[in-house]
């Protein structure tokens, strides 16, 4: 059978897509979330290792830990920036044509953002005594459940973000891209205390006050953007201001180079968020506007066209279930012993060449789990709804496994 004869269905589905696909279709947004939701199970594959105690069972460990080199992979793959920002043009669009109260509006995202959080941890809260009755080890279990509640953070974070739309609209409709300045400068001022010359006597839970802040600035860059108030002298503004106020902070200001935690290391940029992701969000965030058109371009071919669709229909799904996917690798690898790259500890270059080697394995595992777990971000058809008391089950079930991955019992 010849390549052609192949690739003629998928040929025919990306045409099918295509054609399908509104006119007034903002490609090149669509594009952009593709790329940011992409970037989070490809870092989290490739930066999260396992090693195995005496028992067989899994304990995390990163790669950066040993290799202070990769870090620069993580400015590649630290694309949160992104998604925040293209999360709030689309809001400020959507938010313009709402038909209904602001409250009704905001309800629906939220639900689209909660039905597949509680989807994950619902079904690992029934999955994990059973698992455990099948012979794995408790800490493998709470190593899993840490793995699948540490990327929820953000849906928690994106629906706060998402509740203040009505606030940033009105900001961006009064200040433009400006509107986010204040975000930048109390990051930097937290930053300044908790890292300055008076940092031993500041009590460590003023880093929290970055969280906030720290994250609604590239999603006000967004909604600035849905506003038109941000043009391509803008988006130079945030490409070389924030290229120049990273390069400082790292060679001045001494910040560590990771974007993710380090296991061991005194100091973090992610959790809360440092001014260095700001400036990383800055500086990708100019890039993205610049590229935009150039973005619309290539989009307009079918055959790209049609795994950005695919991609954005199961955001949620990848943002839930990535970590599951390498779970159901590592898991029944650690029955095995020590398997390179997946349950030996991540210390090596050829534990990275070896990684890269199991990356597609992960990916065709996420590909058949996505197949069931796409149900919970789909929205209920019209007239169906689920009873209160599968919602009530539902949310037991996730709190008690909330209650778990946290340690807490």
């Amino acid at each position: 059978m010849s390549a052609s004869t192949t690739l003629a269905p998928l040929r025919k589905a990306a045409a099918r897509i295509d054609g399908r696909t509104p006119i007034h279709r903002d490609r090149a947004i669509d594009g952009l979330r593709a790329l940011a939701l992409l970037a989070v199970p490809t870092g989290h594959w490739l930066l999260g290792g396992f090693t195995l105690d005496s028992d067989g069972g899994l304990h995390n460990a990163s790669p950066l830990s040993a290799l202070g080199g990769l870090a620069p992979a993580g400015w590649v793959l630290q694309m949160l920036g992104i998604f925040f920002l293209v999360g709030g043009y689309a809001s400020a669009l959507s938010y313009a044509r709402r038909t209904g109260s602001t409250g009704a509006w905001l309800k629906g995202r939220v639900v689209r953002l909660g039905r597949p959080v509680l989807g994950v941890t619902a079904v690992w809260a029934l999955a994990a005594p059973v698992l455990y009755a099948a012979g794995v080890p408790e800490a493998s279990l709470r190593t899993g459940a840490t793995l699948v509640v540490q990327p929820l953070w953000f849906v928690g974070v994106y629906a706060v973000v998402t509740a203040l739309t009505p606030y940033c609209v009105r900001a961006a409709r009064r200040l433009g891209g400006w509107a986010a300045a204040p975000l930048l400068g109390s990051v930097a001022v937290v930053d300044f205390l908790r890292y300055g010359p008076f940092a031993e006597s500041v009590p460590s839970w003023v880093a929290l006050l970055n969280v906030l802040p720290g994250w609604l600035f590239a999603y006000q860059l967004g909604v600035s953007w849905g506003e038109r108030r941000i043009g391509r002298r803008g988006a130079w503004l945030l490409l070389a201001g924030g290229t120049l106020l990273f390069a400082a902070l790292l060679a001045v200001f001494h910040y560590p180079a990771s974007m993710v935690g380090v296991p061991g290391a005194a100091r973090t940029n992610s959790h809360p968020p440092s001014l260095l992701v700001l400036a990383l969000a800055s500086a990708q965030s100019g890039a993205a506007i610049l590229l935009r058109d150039r973005l619309a371009k290539l989009l307009a071919r079918p055959a790209l066209w049609a795994p950005v669709v695919v991609i954005n229909l199961s955001a949620m799904t990848i943002l839930c279930w990535h970590q599951t996917a390498m779970l159901a690798a590592a898991v029944p690898g650690s029955f095995a012993g020590e398997l390179a790259g997946l349950t030996t500890a991540p210390d090596s270059l050829g534990w990275i060449a070896a990684r890269m080697a199991w990356m597609p394995v992960f990916a065709v595992l996420f590909v058949a789990i996505a197949r069931y777990a796409r149900r919970f971000e789909v929205p209920l058809r019209e007239g169906r709804r689920a009873s209160g008391l599968r919602r009530t089950v539902a949310g037991l079930l996730a709190a008690g496994f909330a209650v778990f991955a946290l340690g807490l019992a």
